[in-house]
């Protein structure tokens, strides 16, 4: 029986997203579409991973009435929920889109400063006894260090907790010393280990590191993981048009999943779910949402190779 699958997200969102008839700089605008939900990568890998039929647990910072309501629309989508508070207000994203050819302008919150001791609290709330793997994706908010993400993997060790981490640059290398799974895409890894080293070799290193495994997405060229057992090139099946914003999300969502059933999971078989997932996702128009007859379809089609 797989554990709960508990998905971290420090810098939570409210997005609030805005219809216009037409955008138009300097102008004044009649709204005619408002929504809105809880925003953040991790939000994001909860949604898809409770679409795939998972057991997942919400975790990350709220406060303010802005924090209330992004509460609240987690209880409203069925996600459970485990908030700590702080003093500060959680941030909005606001996206207003052109009814004229349907593209957004975004607008990013700076998100809440967080204390020592408010990051303490979320490290004494954390229920590590229910968990079976902690999936920790997003931007770090002001107030906590790089290695915040290494921290928790450490941590999550010591209670026999698996982390899966979706991190670039120096968070990434920092998670890999600290033995997480790493996931990241290609331009991320680059990030962290300059430019000139290619997908594969960049993975097997992460590893070298210290990373349990790497899975590292490549585009319209699928993805690479490596483990300590070999490495492993998964081929999409078909190109697909929409959204990608969600696709890295929905990667994360299935590694954690599968870290959650078993530490040393069958990592092409993980592949081929990520990429159908990734796809599926790319189909929706909304982050944390994926088309889920695709995903069964594409599943089985998808074809990995031994590197």
């Amino acid at each position: 029986m797989a554990g709960l699958i508990g998905t971290v997200t420090l810098n939570l969102a409210l997005d609030v997203t805005y219809g216009v008839d037409e955008l138009v700089v300097g102008g004044s605008h009649r709204v005619t579409d408002i929504r809105q939900r809880a925003g953040g990568k991790g939000v994001n890998v909860a949604r898809v991973a409770a679409t795939l039929g998972h057991q997942v647990l919400a975790l990350g910072f709220v406060g303010g009435v802005t924090g209330e309501l992004v509460a609240e629309e987690l209880f409203d989508a069925g996600l459970t929920a485990l908030l700590t508070p702080i003093r500060g207000e959680t941030r909005r994203t606001v996206a207003i889109v052109n009814g004229q050819d349907g593209d957004a302008t975004i607008f990013n919150e700076a998100g809440p400063s967080v204390s020592e001791d408010e990051w303490r609290a979320f490290h004494d709330r954390m229920p590590w006894a229910r968990l079976g793997v902690l999936a920790c994706s997003g931007s770090l908010p002001p107030g906590l260090p790089v290695d915040a993400y290494a921290e928790l993997a450490v941590r999550a060790r010591h209670h026999d907790v698996l982390t899966v981490i979706d991190a670039g640059g120096e968070a990434l290398v920092a998670a890999a010393k600290a033995g997480a799974v790493v996931r990241a895409n290609a331009a991320e890894l680059r990030e962290a280990l300059g430019n000139d080293i290619s997908v594969e070799e960049g993975a097997r290193q992460l590893v070298v590191t210290g990373a349990t495994a790497a899975v590292i997405t490549d585009g319209s060229r699928g993805m690479v993981a490596a483990s300590k057992s070999g490495a492993w090139r998964a081929l999409p099946v078909e190109r697909v048009a929409g959204n990608p914003t969600g696709a890295g999300d929905a990667c994360t969502a299935v590694v954690a999943a599968a870290v959650a059933e078993s530490p040393e999971p069958d990592w092409a078989v993980v592949l081929k779910s990520a990429v159908a997932a990734s796809a599926a996702a790319v189909l929706t128009p909304v982050a944390g949402d994926i088309d889920l007859a695709a995903y069964q379809r594409w599943q089985p089609q998808v074809a990995v190779q031994s590197l």
